[in-house]
């Protein structure tokens, strides 16, 4: 499942591009797929990093100059209070925002997301 959403993100932006993942704790399977089967900048944050490699930042106060001019960013089970908080910081700085949530969450945004079934993976984009 992990290695399809990395898949589908690869296939959404050019080579070079900049991923962010937002709150990787210690799940880091996306991020470290994305980083040894593409080129592109995969940027790590969570409010409590669990190790070197990831960036610390916390989404409901962000640090722009980490999100600015990515093409995705993205969070695996965010809890439903960040949601809104990912998507102002993908609008501010133009970058789409996929939210992979729990089973049976809903997304909690004022902006409609839409849903994508993709091989063995259910996720939500803005826009």
């Amino acid at each position: 499942m992990w290695k399809d959403l990395a898949s589908y993100i690869i296939k959404q932006c050019p080579p070079s591009a900049k991923i962010v993942e937002v709150g990787a704790g210690k799940f880091l399977e996306v991020g470290n797929k994305l980083q040894k089967h593409s080129k592109m900048n995969v940027i790590l944050t969570d409010i409590k990093p669990s190790h070197e490699g990831v960036v610390t930042d916390d989404i409901t106060q962000p640090n722009l100059k980490i999100y600015e001019g990515a093409c995705i960013i993205y969070a695996i089970r965010p809890p439903m209070e960040l949601h809104q908080s990912l998507m102002n910081i993908s609008i501010k700085v133009g970058a789409t925002l996929i939210i992979k949530p729990l089973a049976g969450d809903d997304i909690n945004t004022k902006q409609n997301m839409r849903l994508v079934n993709y091989e063995r993976v259910f996720f939500y984009v803005y826009p």
